[in-house]
């Protein structure tokens, strides 16, 4: 049987990125991402919607993330959903669904340089092109 787990998400840095090491060295950041939907009600009022992900990337992705991103960045997030779950001090069990970053592309051009695109196979890098963007 096929399965495919994967999602695209465009949106603006919600904050700075949280940078912290595994015990084994392996670093990992983690960024919150927010997503604008905007529609018209039946009655003709427009409403805004802002819909959170957590994202997360590990290793050399995980340091460019932390290098690069600030709160407002425009970014791109390819991943696949990951949702895990640990029982609370309450006894009481929480969930929490975080994506898990494949490509994460830098839309807007920082001060110093151009938009880039940034992978965790360090296959990634140079100008975001029109064509990049997957849709």
């Amino acid at each position: 049987m096929v399965s495919l787990n994967k999602v695209m998400i465009i949106g603006n840095v919600g904050g700075e990125p949280e940078m912290r090491y595994t015990p084994s060295g392996h670093p990992v950041t983690s960024f919150k991402v927010a997503t604008n939907w905007v529609y018209n009600t039946p009655e003709g009022e427009r409403k805004q919607e802002t819909e959170w992900f957590t994202v997360v990337a590990w290793n050399k992705l995980a340091e460019q993330c932390n290098q690069f991103l600030s709160k407002g960045r425009l970014v791109y997030v390819e991943g696949r959903l990951r949702t895990r779950s640990w029982e609370g001090q309450d006894s009481v069990k929480h969930y929490r669904t975080e994506v898990i970053a494949s490509r994460v592309t830098f839309l807007e051009k920082a001060s110093a340089g151009s938009g880039m695109d940034a992978r965790d196979d360090d296959n990634g890098g140079g100008e975001l092109e029109p064509e990049d963007i997957p849709f």
